[in-house]
């Protein structure tokens, strides 16, 4: 049975034999649908099951890690090519890219865990071990701070301020921005420092999370955490750090946050980005509309 790198193969050469294209765009092509492969690897997708949402997921998470909204679009354009070629060299029945608008115009609305799955996620780690511990204080520590993943695993100790309740991030651009720290992540990211960091720490690493080999967790390496307890935790939807940052913002804005505050925290540059939680403010509105308003 063919594989995925096997199809990719068939549609390079389709580009480079029959349409003549250039080996750079060929290359181009190359690296994105490489990139595609690796998230449906970590993702357990197969070329058949995927569809609207998961090709959403894919460039949002790409987005969060730092992917323009005209490298997204590329991306897009590349995936539509593939999934073209496959549908029309018999290989799949469809295409789940048929009537995707390009990411540089999506204003989706975004996938939100309730604060009961959130709470369920949070326990789900067993933090009677070191990694446990670490990975509680992770998880407190995303859905407290709304970080992107690569600026979780980047997290430094010396950026960390636990009195008052901050921490330092450096974003996109090398920006840098605060974000507080709610009293439980600071908590437990206190008892992780003390009961199972020091255990960790064989290589005087500089990132605050580490691995069992005292190596900085990677992107990749937090997915499968996060996808673990997930699973553990009974969250069916589709789940990654990206959910979990939509969930604080939502959060947020359910409980009456300013959207430029919720900007700032995100390190969003534009407010046009953090509008899509707009949809939050107005749906609060109507439901105090109903509840207060006498002829509601």
């Amino acid at each position: 049975m063919a594989t995925t790198a096997d199809h990719i193969a068939n549609f390079l050469a389709h580009l480079a034999l029959e349409r003549n294209l250039s080996p750079r765009t060929c290359d181009a092509y190359g690296r994105d649908l490489r990139q595609l492969a690796a998230w449906l690897e970590v993702e357990k997708l197969s070329l058949d099951a995927v569809d609207r949402p998961a090709i959403r997921g894919y460039l949002g998470a790409r987005r969060d890690a730092g992917l323009s909204a005209r490298s997204a679009a590329r991306a897009l354009a590349t995936i539509r090519s593939f999934y073209r070629f496959l549908v029309r060299t018999g290989v799949l029945a469809r295409d789940p890219t048929t009537d995707l608008r390009s990411p540089s115009l999506w204003r989706t609305v975004p996938h939100a865990l309730s604060t009961e799955e959130i709470e369920a996620l949070l326990a789900a780690p067993d933090t009677g071990t070191p990694l446990g511990l670490r990975d509680r204080a992770m998880l407190e520590t995303l859905y407290a701070t709304g970080l992107r993943v690569s600026e979780l695993v980047g997290l430094t100790v010396d950026r960390v301020r636990l009195d008052p309740g901050f921490v330092r991030v450096v974003g996109k651009g090398r920006k840098e921005r605060l974000v507080p720290l709610g009293g439980a992540a600071v908590a437990w990211i206190e008892r992780y420092q003390l009961r199972a960091r020091p255990a960790l720490d064989r290589l005087r690493a500089p990132e605050l999370f580490l691995n069992h080999r005292g190596h900085p967790l990677t992107r990749q390496g937090f997915w499968k955490i996060l996808r673990q307890h997930g699973q553990a935790a009974g969250i069916r939807s589709q789940l990654s750090p990206h959910v979990v940052r939509h969930s604080f913002a939502t959060h947020l804005v359910e409980n009456g946050a300013d959207l430029r505050a919720v900007q700032m925290m995100l390190g969003h540059v534009s407010l046009t980005t953090t509008e899509i939680y707009t949809h939050v403010a107005r749906e609060r509105l109507r439901r105090l509309y109903d509840e207060k308003h006498p002829r509601a």
